[in-house]
């Protein structure tokens, strides 16, 4: 197998990373990076060059090529065998296309689905390089924010097939890619179908409702504007982001919150450093929002709403209860 860097990657953003850390450092796992379109319209996250990776619906035809985010291009001779991932997202996007007996390691913050407790262990944020070279994998899965440990892998030769699904639709289309070069193109299809039956629950439902207007607080003092996958999935629920008139992750501006008024907030819960009602409520001038006279502050589950894998269609559904619950049962 081998790969081949086409173009360079963009430069990691410091904000980006500061923020993420907030967010889940107390909590086991997400350390993806997402930055983009808040669309929700469909934008692959890999390209397949067409004479080398036609596939049909159950056997992937080798040698494949496959160019992914960082504009690196790989080519698999056969499927891989031994899979380390370093990123909970693609954790879980491997074993939901059946392909958890190939992963011979996680990174520690990879804690679902219950199969991934017992493997070998190659660090947390920070990727362990020589524990991962001594699994001796095929293929390394990654997110773009693994950006350190993704040169120094590469440099040994190791491959590595980075992600950074910026839509939901993204991670759709990075499942059906990942089922190409584990040759599970069925199972793959079967994880996919099943988030885009979710998209059409869920779309289906608030098509016709009121865009509420949401506040998204991620970590504490901390929110996500446009250009980002939580962006468009407040969009996808129902809901019309606050602070999408900035983009990226950015501390929060208590007196923009305050004019734009939204009628729902929502946090992720996570345990010890998570955001809570009281901080929030506590801000000056907040008590007179919308969202906290009527009572309409609500906690969702934090791994998946951060993880870009197959959970996402949860946290979608999780998304759209509390922005309408009066549609979605």
């Amino acid at each position: 197998m081998k790969q081949k860097k086409v173009w360079s990657s963009q430069s990691w953003l410091s904000l980006l990373m500061i923020v993420l850390m907030l967010t889940l450092a107390a909590c086991s796992g997400n350390n993806d990076k997402s930055t983009g379109g808040a669309s929700a319209e469909p934008s692959p996250t890999a390209s397949t060059q067409p004479q080398e990776t036609e596939a049909t619906a159950e056997e992937t035809v080798y040698p494949l090529t496959i160019v992914d985010v960082t504009g690196t291009e790989l080519v698999f001779d056969k499927a891989p065998t031994a899979v380390v991932s370093i990123a909970p997202s693609e954790t879980e996007s491997i074993f939901a296309i059946g392909g958890g007996e190939t992963v011979v390691g996680v990174d520690s913050n990879s804690n679902y689905p219950e199969e991934v407790k017992g493997l070998p262990q190659v660090g947390d944020y920070i990727t362990n390089i020589e524990a991962v070279a001594a699994l001796n994998p095929d293929l390394v899965l990654a997110a773009s924010m693994n950006g350190d440990a993704i040169t120094k892998l590469r440099e040994l030769d190791i491959p590595v097939y980075v992600t950074d699904p910026k839509s939901y639709e993204e991670v759709v289309a990075k499942l059906e890619d990942l089922g190409k070069i584990m040759n599970m193109n069925t199972a793959a299809a079967e994880a996919a179908d099943k988030m885009r039956s979710t998209l059409a629950q869920v779309t289906n439902a608030v098509k016709d409702a009121e865009k509420k207007k949401v506040y998204l607080e991620i970590s504490p003092g901390w929110t996500v504007g446009s250009g980002e996958f939580l962006d468009a999935m407040i969009t996808l629920a129902g809901g019309t982001n606050v602070a999408a008139s900035q983009p990226g992750w950015f501390e929060v501006n208590v007196e923009e919150v305050i004019t734009q008024n939204p009628q729902i907030i929502i946090y992720p819960e996570y345990g010890e450093g998570s955001p809570t009602e009281a901080d929030i409520v506590a801000r000056p001038g907040w008590s007179e929002l919308d969202a906290v006279k009527n009572d309409a502050i609500i906690a969702v589950a934090n791994d998946p709403l951060v993880r870009v894998g197959p959970r996402l269609a949860d946290s979608l559904l999780e998304l759209a209860k509390a922005i309408h619950p009066e549609l979605i049962k």
